[in-house]
């Protein structure tokens, strides 16, 4: 799990060992088509889609041990003096502020919503956690703090940051860059649109061609939602069906962008029918049996109309009722969606 700097500032030790939960995601291969417009189209909207539910915050320890997160403590004061007015909001006397927003990096606009920002304690207790302080979801809050140091967490999906604040009885104003943006996924075969209910998709770091042995950043992710990653290559592993239809694609996320990816799957839906005849009605109970001509196993299913979804191809399709084995070699061409019969003769 890669971590997030915490960007606290040369020479403290803060800054070697405060991490968040920040997972990457974004070239696409020529099968696929991509094209990017601004993430936030008008101001403090994405463009419409359904949006990914994005992880929640936790800080790891100097070994790099997980620490969990106590409940949010009550705001300090029961009764609150009088208030004095400062320039990013209202802070009581012997208290201090914190006036936080984000840009889309370093020479980056500023990010107008879907920000997630916490607070903690910036010790952990005895139990280990950080206790989580506060925290708040409008692009540009100011945290009123007892003095003291804290830890100031921000979220954009995937993307995030922390950084460690020193609080004195004035406002601190603190700026964390998130170069960050979003991609959305649609699945094809020709110009068909898939239907949502039969394809998902799931983001890895890095190209496909990397190598080695990796833990998906987001699994089962439905057609048109957005998922919000930090800047950077990644890859996408589009499943059609339950069979062997599955496509990779390298694709980059752009900083402030949405980058919309369409994937296209050579692949077709075949059914399969036992008959007594051509044309005849399915013979129920049948066991079904789907390989490749090197007798690889790609599906196995009971019942009188099974259905797969295969990538294009040659396969041989096995089919066993009351004690007798019958079988068919196939060929499934893109966007090609028929019937297999095998005769039990």
């Amino acid at each position: 799990m890669p971590s997030v700097p915490a960007d606290i500032g040369s020479g403290q030790k803060w800054g070697r060992w405060v991490t968040a939960v920040a997972l990457a995601g974004g070239l696409l291969a020529p099968a696929a088509a991509a094209s990017a417009q601004p993430l936030f189209a008008q101001p403090g909207s994405l463009p419409p889609s359904g949006e990914l539910s994005t992880p929640g915050a936790s800080l790891a320890s100097p070994d790099g041990v997980p620490r969990s997160i106590a409940p949010p403590a009550p705001n300090p004061g029961a009764r609150a003096p009088a208030a004095r007015t400062g320039g990013a909001g209202i802070v009581p006397p012997a208290l201090g502020g914190i006036a936080v927003s984000a840009r889309f990096g370093r020479d980056g606009a500023p990010i107008p919503a879907r920000l997630h920002w916490r607070v903690y304690a910036d010790k952990p207790d005895q139990a280990g956690a950080f206790r989580l302080i506060k925290e708040e979801t409008a692009p540009a809050p100011t945290f009123v703090l007892p003095p003291g140091g804290y830890i100031v967490h921000v979220a954009l999906g995937f993307a995030s940051a922390a950084k460690h604040v020193q609080v004195q009885t004035d406002t601190v104003r603190e700026v964390f860059d998130l170069p960050a943006g979003g991609v959305r996924f649609e699945g094809r075969v020709g110009d068909t649109p898939i239907p949502a209910g039969q394809i998902s998709f799931e983001i890895y770091a890095g190209s496909q061609f990397d190598g080695g042995d990796q833990k998906p950043i987001a699994s089962d992710i439905p057609t048109g939602s957005i998922v919000l990653l930090p800047e950077g290559t990644y890859h996408v592993v589009s499943s059609y069906g339950d069979g062997n239809a599955v496509m990779r694609y390298d694709f980059r996320v752009q900083s402030g962008k949405l980058t919309d990816a369409r994937i296209n799957h050579r692949a077709a839906v075949i059914t399969l029918k036992l008959v007594s005849e051509p044309g005849g009605e399915a013979l129920a109970n049948t066991a079904w049996s789907v390989l490749t001509p090197g007798g690889d196993v790609i599906k196995e299913s009971i019942g009188a109309f099974p259905t797969v979804v295969l990538a294009e191809g040659e396969y041989v399709a096995i089919a066993r009722n009351e004690g007798k084995v019958y079988n068919r070699e196939f060929k499934v061409e893109p966007g090609f969606d028929r019937e297999i019969e095998l005769l039990a003769r």
